[in-house]
């Protein structure tokens, strides 16, 4: 892993997500992209023919002093946590945030997607939120979304949720690879409940080609599933829980009950997005 994009808008939300970006950089040994997007207004030149180039140069220029404003406080940042010799570069873009996004991706190489929820730590908004959500639809990079109450702690263990498909292997080898980087543990959770169409020689079978890894298989019976799934987070202490694309409204749904709201607070860890091939 050589080079991790963080998207920032400068919010409280993001600032939270950049300590992270910064400690997972110097973890990984990866160089951090800064980019910052903006939407220049449409304006009908018949209106301001006259002054209407200069319209949208002031509104450039203006983003540029915010962006220039705004980076030393987060190096700053990055000097406060002894970080500071991680490579930092930026990237200022004007147009859409998804379009310049993926843009920056292939652009750059990029390999990770580190980046702040919507200024919520509210998981129904965070995996409804537009923005988010797109990112997570189009960006084909894991990508580490960031509660923004989520304080940074040492990853130790990783949270998994699996179907036992078999697509759902390599994703699990490559969350190995990033708990190997991390020096944490693996938990897989599945959750059996009483229509499972998952044999116990699968399962079986699952344990014994991941024998030699850091990883630990759970399979829990129950028929209510999301509770399952938020019981195994916050009682199996996990620190980052990682989801599969095909799953995400799945997620949303878990994260839209009664139950959850109750324990939002409690759960806001970040959440790791892989997405299959």
């Amino acid at each position: 892993m050589k080079k991790i994009l963080f998207p920032t808008d400068f919010s409280d939300a993001a600032t939270n997500a950049f300590v992270h970006a910064l400690e997972f950089a110097k973890i990984v040994k990866a160089e951090l992209v800064l980019l910052h997007t903006f939407e220049i207004p449409v304006y009908d030149s018949q209106f301001f023919p006259e002054n209407y180039a200069s319209i949208y140069s002031s509104i450039e220029l203006a983003k540029f002093e915010m962006f220039k404003d705004e980076i030393p406080k987060l190096r700053a940042i990055a000097a406060e946590r002894k970080l500071d010799d991680i490579v930092i570069k930026h990237r200022l873009m004007d147009g859409d945030l998804i379009y310049n996004l993926k843009n920056a991706v292939e652009e750059d190489q990029i390999d990770f997607v580190i980046m702040g929820t919507t200024g919520s730590s509210d998981w129904t908004k965070f995996f409804t939120g537009s923005n988010t959500n797109s990112v997570i639809s189009e960006v084909n990079v894991p990508v580490l979304c960031v509660p923004v109450d989520a304080k940074f702690k040492k990853i130790k263990t990783i949270g998994f949720t699996t179907r036992y498909r078999e697509k759902d292997k390599e994703e699990l080898k490559k969350v190995l690879k990033i708990a190997k980087k991390t020096d944490a543990k693996v938990k897989s959770l599945y959750v059996k409940s009483s229509n499972t169409d998952v044999s116990e020689t699968t399962i079986k079978e699952w344990e014994r080609e991941f024998a030699n890894e850091n990883v630990e298989f759970l399979v829990l019976p129950s028929d209510e599933v999301k509770e399952t799934i938020l019981d195994f987070i916050l009682f199996k202490d996990i620190d980052i829980v990682t989801t599969i694309t095909h799953k995400r409204s799945f997620f949303e749904s878990i994260f839209d009950s009664s139950f959850s709201q109750k324990i939002t607070k409690e759960v806001s860890i970040p959440v790791l997005i892989m997405h299959e091939n």
